[in-house]
């Protein structure tokens, strides 16, 4: 019996968002979008010097690729290390679940910035705020514990914050931390947009990071295609991860096969957001005029994926005239090298 066709599509940036001081959120969990059971999403955006209040998340490890602006982040571990680390568009950040963090948008641009957590349960609605935890407690406790008077509790926040807005950091009020040695990188940061992509002339770029790049992200790969007008990331799928895609930029096709003949097709533009689950083959095309711009988070630290082409092409040219009941004049034109983007 055919299984139902459920969509693989998410309109997020047409959902109604969480409005604060400063800050504005769309997120999709699999409460929202019911395909997207193994990972969830965000789209997120600041106003210079607003910030996303300190805060942990007890169900999830975050993952954020910066589409504009610049922010500042601060990361606590539990040996006690803090890190602070400046981003800019490309750039990448990952705290492990439970690790405390605070997000705040500098300069003079508003900053947006998508996340992924590797739970589709995740709510950014649920995460432990450092406002909400203090104002929770008896005044008694909060006083003790922050060296201050009750008096001076009750002059704090009496419910959660979530986003707040303060001064843009300036070099004065210590807006980073020196390095003592120079690299693009961090324990949490690292410059995907600097990373030198792979090319297929005519069809595109890709840029990805694991956790070979950046060890700490042991949950999580991102990367970045850009396609240029129809060109298509070819059939494919991943043995070991579901994969959740933000279009940032221009028109999409894509197709999610599901086997026993479940083909589901949808189209996509810019703030939208596709899921693919594990293992189920699939295609992006371009079809529009300008590049195609689309981001992709994958529950596994590593990258692992199977191209029609690559399965094709190891194989020898009479098996392939009889799994497809063809002559050689057919199979003689599949692909004999490994095509990944093609124009």
């Amino acid at each position: 019996m055919a299984q139902e066709k459920i969509s693989f599509k998410y309109e997020l940036e047409k959902k109604e968002p969480r409005l604060g001081d400063g800050g504005i959120t769309r997120g999709a969990s699999v409460v929202d979008f019911p395909a997207s059971v193994g990972l969830a999403g965000v789209s997120m955006r600041l106003d210079p010097g607003a910030m996303r209040e300190l805060h942990w998340h007890a169900n999830a490890a975050e993952w954020a690729y910066v589409i504009s602006g610049n922010l500042r982040t601060t990361v606590v571990d539990p040996q006690g290390n803090t890190h602070v680390d400046l981003f800019s568009p490309g750039d990448v950040w990952y705290f492990p679940r439970g690790y405390g963090h605070v997000l705040q948008c500098m300069g003079t641009e508003q900053c947006h910035f998508i996340l992924i957590f590797d739970n589709g349960n995740f709510s950014e609605d649920h995460t432990f705020s450092i406002t909400d935890f203090v104002s929770s407690v008896p005044p008694e406790i909060a006083a003790q514990n922050l060296g201050i008077s009750v008096e001076e509790v009750g002059k704090l926040p009496h419910k959660e914050v979530y986003f707040a807005q303060g001064q843009v950091p300036s070099v004065s009020s210590g807006i980073g931390l020196p390095s003592p040695t120079a690299t693009l990188t961090s324990p949490h940061r690292y410059p995907l947009g600097a990373q030198q992509p792979r090319v297929v002339p005519g069809g595109g770029t890709q840029r990805v990071v694991t956790q070979a790049d950046f060890p700490i992200a042991k949950t999580i790969t991102g990367t970045v295609f850009e396609i240029e007008p129809g060109g298509l990331r070819e059939l494919h799928w991943h043995p070991n991860a579901d994969e959740w895609q933000y279009f940032i930029q221009g028109k999409a096709e894509m197709g999610v096969f599901l086997a026993e003949g479940n083909f589901v097709r949808d189209d996509f533009e810019a703030g939208d957001v596709g899921y693919v689950p594990m293992g189920a083959g699939h295609y992006i095309k371009n079809t529009g005029d300008t590049k195609l711009i689309v981001l992709l988070g994958f529950n596994s630290g590593h990258y692992e994926a199977i191209d029609l082409s690559m399965w094709l092409k190891g194989n020898p040219a009479d098996l392939l005239e009889g799994n497809f009941g063809v002559g050689a004049e057919i199979v003689n034109q599949f692909p004999h090298t490994q095509k990944f983007l093609i124009p």
